[in-house]
C-alpha cells in the first residue's frame, strides 16, 4: 500500500458525518484518531472489509471545522471503528 512519496500512518475511524448531498450522490467527512493530513493535503485511506475486500477511499480535502477538529472528505464513507491506512499525496 505505499505509494510514491506519500506519508503513510495507521489510524481508526472515530466519526462519520455527511457533509452534502446533490441526487445521489454525497460527500462525508470523517474523522480518525490520528492522522498525517493536514488542512490542503489530498490522499487516500485503505481499509479491508469483513469480506477481505480491499476498499480505497479517496481523501478529497481536509477541512478544520469551527471546534477546531480536522475532518477528511470523501464521496465513500467508512463506519466507525473502521481501521484505516493512510497515505498523504499532498
Amino acid at each position: 500500500m505505499s505509494g510514491e512519496g506519500g506519508v503513510e500512518f495507521s489510524a481508526v475511524v472515530t466519526d462519520i458525518q455527511m457533509e452534502s448531498q446533490a441526487g445521489v450522490s454525497a460527500r462525508w467527512r470523517m474523522a480518525l484518531d490520528r492522522t498525517s493530513f493536514a488542512v490542503g493535503d489530498v490522499g487516500v485511506l485503505h481499509a479491508v472489509a469483513r469480506s477481505g475486500t480491499r476498499i480505497e477511499v479517496p481523501v478529497l480535502e481536509v477541512i478544520v471545522d469551527e471546534a477546531g477538529d480536522l475532518w477528511h472528505v470523501v464521496e465513500k464513507p467508512l463506519a466507525a471503528g473502521t481501521d484505516v491506512v493512510g497515505q498523504v499525496s499532498r
